[in-house]
């Protein structure tokens, strides 16, 4: 269940979580100066994925977490640059040489000779962009798009 709901394994959004409380103290459970306890970690980043996930409005996550939309915003940009500064050099980060060679390697031994992984792309609708480039970047739709490509290994890793 926590794998449809989630988009992710119980383990993986775990590790997230803890890593993200440990960058950042803003996600630090604090009492306030009544003595109360103030949202968890993995309420806010619970709002965070639901947000990511589903494309849910900030507002939306008050009804579902009990969380707040301004503090649900600041969720967010905090979750973003704790990920950003966390993951980069593991993750986030263009595949070097022995990257490739793994990648080719295995999928020479699954018989996808030169294959470095799948590519998927996806038209995102850009909903701010500026007048001056709306015809440049018309899509289909006839509304601008920008392509989002992605590829990804047997791992999922992209």
């Amino acid at each position: 269940m926590f794998r449809q709901r989630f988009r992710m394994g119980r383990s993986l959004f775990l590790r997230i979580v803890e890593k993200v409380e440990a960058r950042d103290n803003y996600f630090v459970q604090r009492r306030d100066s009544v003595g109360r306890l103030g949202l968890s970690a993995l309420q806010k980043i619970t709002a965070v994925f639901r947000m990511l996930a589903y494309g849910c409005p900030a507002d939306a996550t008050d009804e579902y977490i009990r969380i707040g939309e301004s503090t649900t915003i600041e969720s967010l940009k905090r979750f973003c640059r704790a990920v950003v500064e966390e993951f980069t050099d593991e993750y986030l980060r263009s595949p070097n040489a022995i990257d490739v060679a793994r990648l080719l390697r295995i999928g020479k031994d699954r018989g996808f000779l030169g294959m470095v992984g799948s590519l998927n792309c996806m038209h995102w609708k850009w909903k701010n962009c500026p007048t001056a480039w709306a015809g440049q970047y018309a899509g289909r739709s006839g509304s601008p798009t920008i392509i989002l490509e992605a590829v990804a290994d047997c791992d999922l890793w992209i």
